[in-house]
């Protein structure tokens, strides 16, 4: 396969599972987006998958009541207070959940206690953000299957997160749906056999706008994604292009391919998810429906397929699909090429401080336009002293911290 730890599988549909033999799923992140799409996905597949734990990092109101629905045995909260000395969101979500059995986790290591659990098959790796990493580690040390919806892990650290993957077993599958439509079409071929992959971006809400109106866009402008429900950082992400900037950087890690073999084209339809154009000229693609529940329950049941709860094409309703190449209103998809080659710290650098700016702008501190300027700065100051080519993870977390304070401070 094209990675040793992205694996593939046999195209055979076994049986569904009987309920003792249920896969056991950590959802981490389970408040946000995808968590929650995680959760419908696995209610809609009872006899498949058992919700064993939920994580969040700041909204305990949210987890307390999915854990009532769910009933995980577990559920931690990214907390750095302890059992004894509880946060006031640690006690509310005790106290919430009092009686019904389920165990809280406590502590600045719980959700990596959690995704590095023997009794845990599956690690749902939707944390948004730098915040992730620790986790993904701890389940690649654990040899887990990993649904990964956290493309910040591979952003700052791939050349950690991968090879540890590949050390331990574990099996890392992409819940991004451009990396998950790579993934599905890599069934028709090899690595050797790759031309080069084509994400898709939608272009967001501004692909039509000229880049003087795109400068000064408001937030809720911003906000308005045409295709995809999202949380606000990764829309904000999407209206910049910065989130393919960093899906670029993952499929590099994903698929081992260099810069000059990942291209990216505007979809604006999001009906084509990505493409690979293979050697002999052939392009395969992945279609369907702007669903998150599709490559997140591929994400469980690869290699297999089943009926789930994600909706269909409705191919009589389907008028048109175009395809546009990008241009100069998005220069953040030229930080996504320049950290593949560079390497070494880079890619910590640009996700930290594009998430600062990110932050920045949502709180009304920058304008739009500053965002991808900012973490241009960031990077350029770093190139120039600080810049490691060849880091430990120890390494990446003090580039992140440097270029989380730069981008505040610039």
């Amino acid at each position: 396969m094209h990675s040793p730890a992205v694996r593939s599988g046999a195209s055979d549909v076994s049986a569904p599972a009987s309920r003792s033999r249920r896969k056991r799923v950590a959802i981490l992140g389970a408040t946000g987006s995808v968590g929650s799409n995680a959760i419908d996905v696995c209610r809609n597949l009872p006899e498949e998958f058992e919700i064993h734990s939920l994580t969040a990092v700041t909204s305990w109101k949210k987890l307390a009541e999915q854990a009532m629905e769910a009933r995980p045995r577990f559920v931690a909260l990214n907390d750095h207070s302890t059992r004894e000395s509880p946060s006031d969101n640690l006690a509310a979500l005790r106290d919430a959940i009092l009686g019904t059995g389920i165990e809280l986790v406590t502590g600045p290591h719980a959700m990596e206690e959690i995704a590095s659990r023997e009794d845990v098959d599956a690690v749902v790796a939707a944390v948004v953000g730098a915040a992730g990493l620790a986790p993904v580690i701890a389940a690649a040390k654990a040899g887990k299957t990993i649904a990964l919806a956290n493309k910040e892990a591979l952003v700052v650290a791939g050349s950690i997160v991968m090879p540890t993957a590949k050390k331990h077993g574990a099996t890392i599958v992409p819940v991004d749906s451009e990396h998950s439509a790579i993934f599905q079409s890599l069934r028709a071929g090899t690595e050797k056999e790759i031309r080069k992959i084509i994400l898709t971006a939608s272009g967001g809400p501004f692909r039509t706008w000229p880049r003087s109106k795109i400068e000064n866009a408001t937030v809720a402008e911003a906000l308005a994604h045409p295709n995809w429900k999202m949380g606000p950082k990764i829309t904000i992400d999407s209206a910049t292009m910065m989130n393919k900037a960093l899906e670029i950087i993952e499929a590099h890690w994903l698929f081992n391919l260099p810069a000059e073999r990942v291209e990216v084209v505007i979809h604006p339809q999001s009906i084509v998810h990505s493409m690979i154009e293979f050697v002999d000229g052939s392009i395969i693609a992945q279609l369907g429906t702007p669903d998150m529940r599709t490559p997140i329950q591929y994400a469980l049941t690869h290699p297999n397929r089943l009926q789930g709860c994600s909706t269909c094409l409705d191919w009589s309703k389907i008028r048109e699909m175009t395809f546009e190449q990008p241009d100069e209103r998005f220069p953040a998809l030229q930080l996504g090429y320049e950290v593949i080659r560079l390497g070494g710290t880079s890619g910590a650098v640009v996700n930290a401080a594009n998430e600062v700016a990110n932050e920045m702008f949502r709180a009304g501190n920058i304008r739009f336009g500053e965002i991808v300027q900012r973490v241009e700065a960031v990077l350029s100051r770093h190139k120039q002293s600080g810049f490691l080519r060849d880091p430990s993870l120890d390494e990446l977390l003090a580039a992140d911290g440097w270029a989380r304070k730069e981008a505040r401070h610039l």
